[in-house]
């Protein structure tokens, strides 16, 4: 008798390296970096240990949107900028919400002292968020039903079908409606589309970066997808990955929610000088036996 496949486990512990390397034809001058390279511990996942590397002094604040955000400055001459993430995290799966049966909902109201945007803060379009005529029409027949699991699982199928996955077609300032427009893109670019979809119906949604698990990849990259409010009143989320269709799950390890790409970028900064500009990134995700 066939034995049904194992199930996963409810409960997984990654170690994550994360580098990433910036070298100049032209010398840096002076740079500021803005980093959101720091996961935060919350309802999915718990950070168990994380460290940070880079040519300056860390400093280390909140944003309004809970991220863990770091900034650094290199104020002499320097041709390479390397910075370093490594640490543990312990993700969860998700528990179906009591109201919600079968969904996999979760609450993310601020912590004790914390202070957070609403949800509704979520509603207002970006220059990378806005919703051209076409793309509402496109949304308009998934959403007819509101905004239940099942409506918003089908209009990311439907986003992947419409902005099919191809490497090196679009950058990080292309916007959800050029990748529509274009029809392809990248996993920014999908998140980006579902982001600004839900946001043209009134649905709350953000943009979340962070690290996607698979075994069988021979080169791991960050990855993001969609965090959709079910219920603005409770803060309670559901977060949806539209490259692989389905709603997150233990592969996935959150780093920082924004509006949009630009405000959860890992790394951002200003230069002066440094033209010839090339990076590298090199990313392990490694499960640590006997986690859960």
């Amino acid at each position: 008798m066939l034995q049904p496949p194992p199930r996963p486990p409810d409960t997984v512990k990654y170690k994550i390296h994360h580098q990433t390397v910036y070298r100049y034809a032209e010398p840096v001058r002076r740079s500021v970096h803005e980093l959101r390279l720091a996961p935060r511990s919350g309802p999915l996942q718990s950070v168990q240990a994380w460290q940070l590397a880079a040519p300056g002094n860390l400093s280390e604040a909140r944003d309004g949107f809970g991220n863990i955000v770091h900034n650094f400055t290199v104020s002499g001459p320097a041709d390479t900028i390397a910075i370093t993430a490594t640490g543990e995290v312990e993700v969860t799966l998700a528990r179906a919400d009591a109201d919600r049966a079968g969904h996999h909902a979760f609450f993310d109201a601020p912590g004790a002292g914390e202070s957070r945007v609403s949800p509704l803060y979520f509603v207002a379009r970006t220059p990378l968020t806005t919703a051209p005529p076409e793309m509402r029409a496109f949304a308009a027949p998934f959403l007819a039903v509101g905004q239940e699991m099942p409506a918003l699982l089908a209009l990311a199928d439907g986003i992947a079908d419409r902005v099919r996955y191809k490497a090196n077609t679009t950058d990080v300032g292309t916007s959800a409606a050029d990748a529509f427009r274009l029809g392809t893109g990248v996993c920014q670019d999908q998140a980006q589309v579902m982001v600004a979809a839900c946001r043209a119906f009134g649905i709350p949604a953000r943009y979340v970066s962070g690290y996607f698990y698979d075994p069988a990849a021979t080169e791991l990259a960050s990855h993001a997808w969609a965090d959709v409010c079910l219920d603005p009143g409770r803060d309670l989320w559901c977060s949806i990955d539209v490259t692989h269709r389905c709603v997150t799950d233990q592969r996935h390890v959150r780093l920082a929610v924004g509006r949009d790409y630009q405000s959860a970028a890992p790394v951002r900064g200003i230069l002066e000088g440094g033209a010839g500009e090339t990076m590298e990134v090199n990313i392990a995700i490694t499960p640590v036996a006997g986690a859960e």
